[in-house]
């Protein structure tokens, strides 16, 4: 269930990928009325876990396995509500467009799709050495949010008559960053699923 879940999240960050590219406004919607999916999905997860502890009372490495499972449910539902706050940005930008400045995403999305696909890879092959490279690839995705802020901020100074463009147009690059950290807690529980260490908060 839990892949199942993660190939649906795939899809949708796919999806919103497309749409930055393009300011597609039918695949942002698309991305926006799907999200019910991912909500029930989320939910049906969530009360699987709980019914198999309460009735099972798992123990060591197969109660490991559930707390992961649990975390990892909850960050990619996130990351679905993401894709969707990013589509709503799009419809908006799409109707608001009054200049020509654009924030090019295109590697942005492209890090934290990678970082999205290797975490979810890690969890299908329990594969701790991929999950800890998604742990050192975040700060160049921090580094771009950052770029886009000072652009942009930039722009707000010299057309401040466009400022609702461009601040929808920076919360992209907010919604992006915290899609690669989601990615990145993903594979913290990796790590920790398998070797029970909780790496978060470490240095790498």
């Amino acid at each position: 269930m839990i892949l199942s879940m993660g190939a649906m999240v795939e899809e949708r960050f796919n999806n919103m990928v497309t749409a930055i590219e393009s300011f597609d406004m039918d695949i942002a919607e698309q991305i926006i009325k799907s999200d019910y999916e991912i909500d029930e999905m989320d939910v049906e997860i969530e009360e699987e876990c709980l019914k198999i502890i309460a009735l099972h009372q798992p123990v060591a490495v197969d109660l490991r396995f559930l707390a992961a499972v649990l975390k990892i449910n909850k960050e990619l539902e996130r990351i679905g509500d993401e894709a969707v706050n990013v589509a709503q940005r799009i419809q908006t930008i799409t109707k608001k467009r009054e200049t020509d400045f654009v924030f090019d995403y295109s590697l942005m999305a492209e890090k934290s799709q990678t970082m999205l696909k290797m975490s979810l890879d890690a969890l299908v092959n329990l594969d701790v050495d991929g999950a800890l490279k998604v742990l050192t690839m975040d700060d160049r995705v921090d580094e771009i949010k950052n770029e886009a802020y000072r652009l942009i901020k930039d722009a707000i100074r010299n057309t401040p008559d466009h400022v609702e463009y461009l601040i929808n147009l920076l919360l992209i690059s907010r919604h992006l960053e915290r899609m690669a950290d989601h990615a990145t807690n993903i594979a913290e529980e990796v790590v920790y699923m398998v070797e029970g260490e909780i790496v978060r908060h470490s240095d790498f």
